[in-house]
């Protein structure tokens, strides 16, 4: 009996060291009979010995090549690509094969990198939203959420990286992991925190344009 409900799972496609193609084909097979319509599929075999969390998300070799199999096999259900995506460069060629990919690290270690998805892959025309654009938006979602009482820095935590790589960013990151900060202002910190970056981003255009005596 089929279940009504549209079901996901996220898998590896193989335990330590052995490759069989026809362990993941099986696994996928009997999920796909039971419901199962989607499968994220990490594209590496997850190594149970002699690796900690932390390398087997790195070690194990990539075979995208399986996932490219399994959706051939299965045209019924939908294959989405996990592993070793750093950029939306990178993400180009798998999603011409596959409905979708997922970013894990990248877009966590630079979330901003999203903001782009839409122009680079999906051939958007317009500007993607600024960082502090970005901040507004979430403002209003941390509002909504500390309201329903989810705590700040559940929600904070994943805007830490939000201005990687721009000046600035080191201070950004200290306001939002600052307990004192968190506590003070709570479900407006990301509003505080926009203030207090804009205000010493224009401090400092203002002395760069400031010419010596």
């Amino acid at each position: 009996m089929r279940c009504r409900y549209r079901l996901t799972v996220k898998h590896r496609i193989g335990i330590d060291r052995d490759e069989d193609y026809g362990l993941v084909r099986d696994f996928v097979g009997r999920l796909h009979e039971a419901g199962c319509g989607v499968f994220i599929v990490h594209a590496r075999n997850a190594w149970l010995k002699g690796l900690s969390p932390k390398a087997n998300r790195e070690v194990p070799p990539l075979r995208y090549e399986v996932v490219y199999r399994l959706a051939g096999e299965f045209p019924g259900a939908q294959f989405v690509l996990n592993g070793g995506i750093a950029s939306l460069a990178q993400a180009a060629g798998p999603l011409a094969r596959l409905p979708g990919v997922m970013l894990g690290r990248a877009a966590y270690h630079d979330p901003y990198l999203l903001a782009a998805v839409d122009r680079e892959l999906f051939g958007d025309a317009g500007a993607p939203p600024a960082r502090l654009q970005v901040v507004a938006a979430m403002s209003d979602y941390l509002q909504w959420q500390a309201a329903a009482g989810v705590p700040a820095r559940a929600i904070l935590r994943h805007m830490l990286q939000l201005f990687h790589g721009e000046h600035g960013a080191r201070n950004w990151r200290r306001m939002l992991s600052d307990p004192q900060f968190i506590d003070r202002h709570g479900a407006d910190s990301l509003h505080a925190a926009a203030q207090a970056f804009a205000t010493r981003r224009l401090d400092r255009d203002e002395e760069a344009a400031t010419p010596l005596a």
